[in-house]
C-alpha cells in the first residue's frame, strides 16, 4: 500500500491535466464524488483548481448499500447517481465536470442527459496518484490517438486475428467511436484520464467470431493475468460459448453466470491502445486497492474486447470485462493499424 500523504508533484501534475481541458481562471468546476470515493485524489483536484484559479463546488454522493450477489467492478456506471438526474442538472453551467466517482459515469444515463446540452466531463479513474504519474501523454502521443480515432470513425469493418487463434469481424456501421486522450473538449466532451485508447460500440448483431485471451494477457475486472488461455466464441454479439480448462476460465464463467442475466455475456466496445508510456506489465506492481487497471487498457498495440452494457445496442447488464490482450493484427477495412501487437498508426 503506497502512502495517501498529498505530494507537491501531484497537485502539479493535476492542475496540467485541468489546464489541457481548458480550465483556468475563473472556469467554473463540478466536482462530482462519492462517500467511498478516493479521498485523495478529490483533494488533489480541489487544489489544482486552486492553483489554476477556477471556481468549483462538489457534489457527495452516498455510496450505496451492495445489492448484488457478486461485487461489482469496471463498470463505469456509478450506482451512487443512479435517481440523482435532477440533482446532476444542476450541473449545467458549469465549464466542466470531473467525475471522481468510484465505478465512473461513462455509461450514467444522468451524464449523457448534460453532454447532450454541449458539456464537458472528465473521469479520473480510481487509481492512486503514483499509479498516474507516467501515463500523461505528449502532444504528438495525442495527436496519434486522435488519428487512430479518425480511422476507426472512418471504417467499415474491423478485423482482428491473432496467432493464438482470434479471428473476429466486426461490423461498425451503425456504430459509436470513441477516443480517450485524458483531454476533453468540444470535439471529444467525454472523456478519461489517463487516456490512451480508441474503441468502437457497434450496433446490434455486428460481432461474430472467436476471441483467444491468451497466457499472460488480462482481466481486467478480476486484476489478474491470465495463467492458461479462454476462448470465447461469438455470434451475433452473444458469447455462445467459453472455452478453456483452469481456474481462469471457471471464474469468467461462473462470475458471468451469478447475473442470471440473458445479456451478460455479450459484446459492449473494441478497440486498441494507443499509450506508449503504459505497461503490460504494471498490473504485478500494485495492489488491487491501488489501480483501477487503466494502464491494463491502454498500452499501445493492444486489442481491448469488452464485454458488457452497450447503449448503442440497447443493452443493460451489470456484468463487466475489459479483456486487453496482446500480439493481434488488427485491420480497418484494408488499412492494417496494429501489427501483431505494434501499434502502426503514426
Amino acid at each position: 500500500m503506497l502512502s495517501d500523504r498529498i505530494e507537491g508533484k501531484w497537485i502539479l501534475m493535476f492542475r496540467d491535466v485541468l489546464a489541457a481541458s481548458g480550465i483556468g481562471e475563473n472556469s467554473l468546476v463540478g466536482i462530482i464524488c462519492e462517500t467511498q470515493s478516493r479521498t485523495l485524489n478529490v483533494h488533489l483536484v480541489e487544489l489544482a483548481l486552486t492553483m489554476l484559479g477556477a471556481r468549483s463546488f462538489k457534489f457527495v454522493a452516498t455510496t450505496p448499500r451492495v445489492d448484488t450477489i457478486v461485487p461489482t467492478r469496471s463498470t463505469g456506471t456509478s450506482a451512487s447517481m443512479a435517481g440523482l438526474g435532477p440533482i446532476i442538472k444542476g450541473f449545467a453551467p458549469c465549464d466542466l465536470i470531473v467525475d471522481l466517482t468510484v465505478e465512473g459515469m461513462l455509461h450514467s444515463p444522468e451524464l449523457h442527459d448534460l453532454l447532450s446540452v454541449g458539456l464537458r466531463a472528465l473521469y479520473i479513474l480510481n487509481e492512486h496518484p503514483e499509479a498516474l504519474e507516467r501515463l500523461d501523454m505528449s502532444p504528438a502521443e495525442i495527436a496519434v490517438t486522435l488519428r487512430s480515432w479518425e480511422i476507426l470513425n472512418a471504417g467499415k469493418v474491423m478485423k482482428i486475428v491473432s496467432d493464438a487463434g482470434t479471428d473476429l469481424t466486426v461490423d461498425m456501421v451503425g456504430g459509436h467511436c470513441a477516443a480517450a486522450t485524458g483531454v476533453v473538449d468540444a470535439q471529444m466532451p467525454l472523456g478519461h484520464w489517463p487516456g490512451g485508447l480508441v474503441a468502437v460500440s457497434p450496433a446490434a448483431g455486428c460481432v461474430n467470431g472467436k476471441v483467444v485471451v491468451d497466457v499472460g494477457d488480462l482481466n481486467c475486472t478480476f486484476k489478474r493475468y491470465l495463467e492458461r488461455p479462454i476462448t470465447l466464441h461469438i455470434e451475433k454479439d452473444i458469447i455462445v460459448a467459453v472455452e478453456g480448462d483452469g481456474v481462469d476460465a471457471e471464474l469468467f464463467r461462473s462470475y458471468s453466470a451469478a447475473w442470471n442475466d440473458e445479456n451478460a455475456l455479450t459484446t459492449s466496445h473494441l478497440g486498441w491502445g494507443t499509450n506508449p508510456k503504459a505497461r503490460w506489465e504494471s498490473m504485478a506492481m500494485y495492489d488491487k486497492c491501488d489501480t483501477n487497471g487503466i494502464e491494463a487498457r491502454t498500452f499501445a498495440g493492444n486489442f481491448l474486447l469488452g464485454i458488457g452494457a452497450s447503449h448503442v445496442a440497447r443493452r443493460e447488464t451489470l456484468n463487466h470485462f475489459d479483456l486487453p490482450t496482446r500480439g493481434a493484427t488488427i485491420h480497418v477495412d484494408d488499412r492494417m493499424v496494429v501489427d501483431r501487437g505494434r501499434l502502426r498508426v503514426l
